[in-house]
């Protein structure tokens, strides 16, 4: 069994976000730059499932810019056996990625397709309900647990009444929430052999997927600081304030 990985680099989660002075976007000069937590999850998840037998062989695939390399250095380091750029310097909507995403499935028909439920920098949750809708397949999103039984897999998902569990039929598109795994450190090793494993590189344009934003970023703005809490002396005064002052009443 084949399982692919899309993963996403993005602003580190310990670096605290800068809007760019002139309200057009994020500060990206100098940033630490890291895979997304939830890409992480997806790909332990991919390389356990070979650990336990289950799976040949896992792949890794990114949507970027050169510096992305990094990113896929790191799947692999974590266990990924190879990996795949597709290299662009455009900003690509989570329609694109899909639209890019399929494109690579149709070349690597893989039998598995795991990714992160959402990205940390747009939080658009949006490219593997897309992904499973283009590629008319069974999709099993927000899982908690995945687990193989013969031709289907069956996933717990975290929805808003608790757990549901479906059983999909092969191949399916998966999503990964944050309870799912704990994903692994990279050792220096691994490191070391990531370096030596394959990266195939192409471009959305030798694929034949038009990636051109179909969205216009108006003003990227900072959160107005969280203003001090009050205390009140009784229950009166309480809704007074909620009704007359937070308008929540």
């Amino acid at each position: 069994m084949k399982i692919l990985v899309p993963i996403k680099r993005v602003i580190d989660s310990n670096v605290k976000v800068r809007v760019k002075s002139d309200g057009t976007g994020v500060d990206l000069a100098n940033v630490k730059m890291s895979m997304n937590p939830f890409c992480e999850i997806a790909v332990e998840e991919a390389v356990r499932m070979k650990e336990r037998g289950e799976a040949s062989e896992v792949v890794a695939v990114s949507i970027g810019n050169a510096k992305a390399q990094d990113t896929l250095r790191t799947a692999l380091a974590m266990g990924a056996d190879r990996a795949i750029l597709v290299k662009t310097d455009q900003t690509v909507e989570p329609l694109a990625v899909a639209k890019v995403l399929q494109a690579v499935v149709k070349n690597e028909t893989p039998d598995l397709v795991i990714l992160g439920k959402q990205a940390i920098d747009d939080d658009c949750n949006q490219t593997g309900q897309m992904l499973a809708g283009l590629l008319d397949v069974p999709q099993g999103t927000f899982a908690s647990k995945v687990e193989l039984d013969g031709d289907k897999v069956k996933v717990t998902r975290e929805v808003d009444g608790g757990l549901e569990t479906v059983s999909l039929s092969k191949p399916a598109v998966i999503t990964t929430d944050l309870r799912l795994n704990e994903p692994r450190y990279a050792s220096l090793p691994n490191i070391m052999k990531a370096k030596k494993k394959p990266i195939d590189e192409t471009t959305p344009e030798e694929l034949g997927v038009d990636i051109a934003p179909r969205l216009k970023v108006v003003a990227v703005n900072e959160p107005k600081a969280r203003e001090a809490g009050i205390k009140v002396d009784d229950v009166a005064t309480l809704v007074d304030k909620l009704k007359n002052e937070a308008g929540v009443l």
